[in-house]
C-alpha cells in the first residue's frame, strides 16, 4: 500500500482534487449536484495519480541518482518497470476524462486531461531536463484543476475561477524552487537544471520572493470579487506566513530556510483553498 501511495503520488493528487473542488465552489452559478462534484473531484484525483505514476516511470534513472527519490518503487524494484505501466496510465487517464465529461461537460473533461498532460508530458518529458524554468510552465497543471472544477458550474470562464487559476500558477514555482534549494545537490548530481542549480540559491530565493509577493497580492485581490471574510482572513494569514519565510530565505539561503519556505507554501495553499470552500458553504447556509 505504501508503494502504491508513493507511485501514484496520492497525497499530491488529493491536493489537486481539493483545488478542483475549490474551483467549483468559487465559480458563480447554480449549485452543482453533490454526486457530480464528487465524481469530478475523483476524476481529477485519478488523472493526477496517472500523471504522477508516469512521472516516476519516465524518471526512474533520475530518481536512482537522487537521495530524496532513490526509495521510489521503480528504483527499488518493488514495482517492475515495464511498458504495461504506460497502458495502465493511459487507461486511467481516459477513465478520468470520461468521468469528468459524464459528471460535468466537455470543458471539464478537457481541463482534466490538460492538467495531466502538462505535468506528465510538458513538464516531465519536455522541460524538466532541458530548462531551468521547467516548473513555471509545469505550474499550469494546478491551474487546469481549478478550471475543471469551475467548468462544472459553467463552461464559460468566470473572473473568480480565472484569478484562482492564476494564483495556482504563481504558487507552484516558489513551492518547488524552495524544495530545489533544499535538495540542490541532489538535482545537480542528477543533472536536472532546476533554478538553484543553474543560477544559484541567492537568485532562486529572490525569484521565490518575487513570485510570492505577486501571488499573495493576487490572492488578497480575489476577496474583492466574491469570497467573503473567511477567505480574506485565510489569505491574509497564509500570505503573511509565506512572505515572512521567503524574506528569511533571501536573507540566508540554506536548507533550513528553504524547507521552512516550502512548508509555508503548503500552509498558505491549504488555508487559501479551505477559505474558498468554507466561504462558499457559509453563503449557501445563509441562503438556505
Amino acid at each position: 500500500m505504501k508503494a502504491i501511495l508513493n507511485l501514484f503520488k496520492l497525497r499530491i493528487g488529493l491536493a489537486i482534487a481539493l483545488t478542483a473542488f475549490a474551483g467549483l465552489m468559487v465559480a458563480p452559478g447554480a449549485p452543482v449536484e453533490p454526486w457530480r462534484a464528487a465524481v469530478l473531484a475523483l476524476a481529477v484525483l485519478l488523472s493526477s495519480a496517472a500523471a504522477g505514476a508516469f512521472n516516476q516511470f519516465w524518471e526512474v534513472d533520475l530518481d536512482a541518482r537522487m537521495g530524496r527519490t532513490r526509495n521510489r518503487p521503480f528504483v527499488t524494484g518493488r514495482m517492475r518497470h515495464h511498458g504495461g505501466w504506460v497502458v495502465l496510465i493511459a487507461t486511467l487517464t481516459g477513465i478520468a476524462v470520461a468521468a469528468a465529461w459524464l459528471a460535468a461537460n466537455a470543458s471539464a473533461a478537457l481541463y482534466t486531461f490538460l492538467g495531466a498532460f502538462v505535468y506528465a508530458i510538458v513538464y516531465t518529458v519536455w522541460l524538466k531536463r532541458r530548462s531551468a524554468w521547467n516548473i513555471v510552465i509545469g505550474g499550469l497543471a494546478g491551474s487546469f484543476a481549478v478550471l475543471a472544477g469551475a467548468a462544472a458550474v459553467s463552461p464559460g470562464m468566470s473572473a473568480e475561477a480565472l484569478v484562482l487559476a492564476v494564483i495556482l500558477f504563481l504558487w507552484t514555482p516558489p513551492h518547488f524552487w524552495s524544495l530545489a534549494i533544499a535538495f540542490r545537490d541532489d538535482y545537480e548530481k542528477a543533472g536536472v537544471p532546476m533554478l538553484p542549480v543553474v543560477y544559484g540559491d541567492r537568485f532562486a530565493s529572490r525569484a521565490i520572493l518575487g513570485h510570492t509577493i505577486v501571488l499573495v497580492t493576487l490572492s488578497l485581490g480575489l476577496a474583492l470579487l466574491s469570497p467573503g471574510w473567511l477567505y480574506a482572513a485565510c489569505a491574509a494569514i497564509g500570505g503573511w506566513l509565506m512572505i515572512r519565510q521567503a524574506f528569511r530565505l533571501v536573507r540566508a539561503p540554506s536548507r533550513k530556510t528553504a524547507m521552512a519556505s516550502f512548508h509555508a507554501s503548503l500552509i498558505q495553499l491549504s488555508l487559501l483553498l479551505l477559505g474558498v470552500i468554507g466561504d462558499a458553504w457559509l453563503r449557501a447556509a445563509l441562503v438556505g
